[in-house]
């Protein structure tokens, strides 16, 4: 008696069995290369993108957490913290912790450097509100219970654990070796009891890593997720597109295997083995190429993300293989088996009649597939389309949520790809229908036939054509917007830093005094700061209480003038210059909520303001809300954060200003910073955003024109025997080849103008729904026909690549015999 079960294969025979199955890729290397490149390309971005989004949450996750809602001390003269000040609080009795940035040159994200000594007493200290605490200390006791056996454990060491906290020996080592502006130090500190133990030199305020974003940094994370997410999805149409061509062109050999005595079911565990190999020599490769394409961008993410979010990215926990891995196999698995879950299905409906669900979704007893027509009697799946493009459009005209957006998406997506490949077959019998010249009906009907046949790689290759037109036109709109609104910002040729103790007021009055800058009048004096919202005393208003950025100028130059505001009253500028009211920027508008008009109430320095809203003005590259007001309006109390001048000399050049300006302030020299130069630095640092855009965005559209490419010529290639008969009806080769020419190009350029609608409307979603969701600012909408043109001259070079590669096709011998297997089902 055997001890192997029947239902596995010996290995001889698994052997065999597995050399037959593959010999079909020996014939057809290229549908091989095609299935691997597809899976590596996919799986390399994919996990890129996966790896800098799981690091970025992961990082700042942990680092909020830990100095979540704590205070930090600055010094009230605006001087830099050093060593000497931690010094200093710690002997006053107080409990300071030093906390010391310090951003790598040329490595993703920065590193944090702590004291785990000095962070004990944060531990040991129960903090008045228990949610503010850094963790849950089981002690309930207060500082002065006497009972030693009552120490809390020390909260810091699990918190604070690995990259990006390190030493702050080794951070300080870290620190002598780049430049300081890529070095903070803050002194984190525990409030005193009573208050007035803080020595008069210092102040509390709070400390986080960010301002309130309303979580727009982790919609930024969603964004980058849902377009991977999509070059996922485009992939796995053309992987199974590709496979299915493989799988039908192997029916006969299956046929065959089994006339010799092979079980289906072997074959299926053999299938399933090859790709399981296949799969994992592609996404092993991918996976590594991921990580890589990471390492090499995640130096320009980090900038992004801090520039766009104020939020820095931290270096990153240890590299996960076993998830990307795992999760590029599932996915392999299920594109190229759906084939054996539409059997089972089928074997469903078949042994139970109310399985009517089950009927619908393979098509059974319709004839799915296989007959003339347009397609629309035999299926159920295009009159779904329109429902769903309508569920689709509402939703996302009235979603008020980045997931439901994607969602909406989604539906629309599903929608116009169920509906485009029946739409050209429609249109395409409609046509040959028309048509008295039997050479025109006989192309319109095959054109409907590869319509159905190819609707796969075709459906892709429209999601990849409206994703890069909306991603360029979403990346042009933003660079052009950006642009134009760092030349308003950054109008001035040059702006100069006000030193800490210097008297910028003194510096305002000797600018006026100058004869050129006297006459042009450009120039002001910039104070920065923060000022503080109270929540809506009106519970049907939205409104919480939060920091918001301020923004001081004064006098109102030409400079200023020349900003283009996205809402504004009668005259605004000049009730600004007047005192009469204030600006906000867009993501205050949006999130506070105000309009022009609207009441604001303002708190600096224990002073309360309340005036009106002029204007809204874009603010571009960052969520924060911001106040611009009025320099007269501060209170004389208030303690800037930053001051500066913006000056554009004129003629007389910046050197006769700062010289006046060195003697004004006892001064050895002034910080002075090029506006030319920063803008540039600030164009590369938005470049790098949308790098990893671009790069998928491409990539996906070279696989999709690949993928159509191969199976446009395999599809043609297969019918070779079909188009000779051509010359038997009297044509000349040429004459074939110019027909094969005008349909390949017909398919093409229908599809890339079914493209076109999608990708103006997912331009849409992306700048004026996505946008302000995500980031909280929108862009103003545009297309650009030219580069439609250049989508079109693409999808002419693969209807030509593919007539090209017939030509050989076409050179063979006499028709090839028709088996009358061959055309059962089959469309001929």
């Amino acid at each position: 008696m055997s001890l192997i079960p029947k239902s596995l294969i010996p290995a001889s025979q698994f052997s065999n069995l597995f050399s037959a199955l593959f010999s079909h890729y020996r014939r057809h290397p290229l549908q091989l290369l095609a299935l691997a490149l597809m899976i590596m390309l996919a799986t390399m971005l994919w996990t890129g993108v996966n790896h800098l989004t799981t690091q970025a949450r992961a990082s700042l996750g942990q680092s909020e957490q830990a100095v979540a809602a704590r205070s930090q001390v600055e010094r009230v003269d605006g001087q830099a913290l050093a060593v000497a000040d931690f010094v200093t609080l710690r002997r006053a009795g107080l409990c300071v912790m030093p906390w010391l940035e310090v951003e790598r040159p040329g490595q993703a994200g920065r590193l944090v450097g702590i004291d785990p000594l000095a962070a004990g007493c944060f531990a040991q200290t129960d903090s008045p509100e228990p949610e503010n605490s850094l963790e849950p200390v089981d002690s309930s006791e207060p500082m002065e219970s006497s009972e030693p056996s009552k120490k809390p454990e020390p909260v810091w060491t699990p918190t604070l654990n690995g990259e990006p906290f390190i030493d702050i020996s080794e951070a300080a080592a870290l620190a002598q070796n780049v430049a300081p502006r890529n070095v903070s130090l803050s002194l984190l500190i525990v409030s005193p009891e009573p208050a007035s133990a803080l020595p008069a030199d210092y102040r509390m305020t709070g400390f986080s890593l960010g301002p309130d974003t309303g979580e727009l940094g982790d919609s930024f994370l969603l964004n980058l997720d849902a377009l991977g997410f999509l070059v996922l999805l485009i992939t796995a149409l053309l992987l199974r597109s590709v496979y299915q061509l493989g799988m039908a062109q192997r029916r006969d050999s299956f046929a065959l295997l089994q006339r010799f005595g092979v079980m289906p079911s072997a074959i299926n565990r053999v299938l399933l083995v090859e790709i399981l190999l296949l799969a994992l020599l592609s996404v092993v490769p991918g996976v590594w190429l991921g990580r890589l394409l990471a390492g090499t961008v995640g130096g320009g993410f980090g900038q992004a993300l801090d520039s766009l979010f104020d939020t820095p990215l931290y270096a990153g926990q240890a590299e996960n293989w076993l998830t990307p891995i795992a999760t590029m196999m599932a996915i392999v698995l299920v594109v190229c088996l759906a084939q054996n879950v539409r059997a089972l299905l089928l074997r469903m409906a078949a042994m139970l009649p109310f399985a009517l669900p089950a009927k619908l979704l393979t098509g059974a007893g319709a004839g799915a597939g296989t007959g003339t027509g347009t397609g629309f009697r035999q299926s159920p799946w295009p009159w779904l389309a329109l429902p769903l493009a309508a569920a689709g459009l509402i939703m996302a005209l009235l979603a008020q949520s980045l997931p439901l957006v994607f969602v909406a998406v989604a539906l629309v997506f599903a929608a116009t790809g169920i509906a485009a490949p029946f739409a050209i077959a429609a249109l395409s019998a409609t046509l040959a229908r028309k048509t008295r010249e039997p050479l025109a009906r006989w192309r319109h009907t095959e054109l409907g036939v590869m319509a159905r046949r190819l609707a796969l790689p075709l459906v892709a290759l429209q999601f990849a054509l409206a994703m890069v037109l909306a991603v360029q036109a979403l990346v042009t709109v933003f660079e052009a917007t950006f642009d134009e609104w760092l030349g308003q910002r950054l109008a001035a040729d040059y702006f100069i830093e006000v030193p800490a103790g210097a008297n910028a007021d003194a510096a305002a009055q000797w600018l006026a005094a100058q004869p050129e800058l006297a006459q042009s009048g450009d120039w002001h004096q910039v104070v920065r700061g923060v000022a503080q919202l109270p929540a809506a005393a009106d519970p049907e208003k939205s409104r919480k209480a939060q920091s918001v950025d301020l923004f001081a100028i004064g006098p109102v130059s030409p400079l200023l003038t020349m900003w283009s505001l996205q809402a504004a009253g009668d005259q605004p500028w000049q009730g600004f210059a007047a005192g009469a009211g204030v600006m906000v920027n867009e993501q205050l508008a949006r999130r506070y909520p105000l309009a022009v008009g609207d009441s604001l109430v303002l708190t600096l320095a224990d002073t309360r303001l309340e005036l009106p809203v002029l204007a809204i003005y874009a603010d571009y590259g960052r969520p924060a809300g911001e106040v611009l007001i009025n320099l007269d309006l501060l209170p004389a109390g208030y303690v800037p954060a930053f001051e500066s001048l913006s000056i554009s000399p004129g003629d007389s050049g910046i050197e006769v200003i700062t010289d006046g300006l060195q003697r004004l302030w006892q001064v050895d020299s002034v910080r002075v910073r090029d506006n030319k130069r920063i803008r540039e630095l600030a164009d590369a640092v938005f470049d790098q955003t949308f790098l990893l855009t671009r790069a998928m965005t491409f990539v996906t559209l070279v696989l999709a024109a690949v993928a159509l490419l191969i199976m446009g010529w395999v599809f043609f290639s297969t019918r070779a025997w079909y188009f000779r008969l051509l010359q038997v009806w009297g044509l000349t080769r040429r004459q074939v080849l110019a027909q094969l020419a005008r349909l390949a190009l017909t398919l093409t350029l229908s599809i890339t103008l079914l493209a076109l609608p999608l990708g103006v409307w997912l331009t849409w979603i992306l700048v004026h729904r996505i946008n302000p969701l995500a980031f909280g600012w929108s862009l103003p909408m545009a297309i650009y026909p030219g580069f439609w043109l250049q989508l079109g001259i693409v999808s002419v070079l693969i209807g030509l690549s593919i007539t090209l590669l017939m030509r050989s096709q076409l050179g063979g011998s006499g028709p090839k015999p028709v088996s009358a297997a061959s055309l059962g089902g089959d469309e001929r």
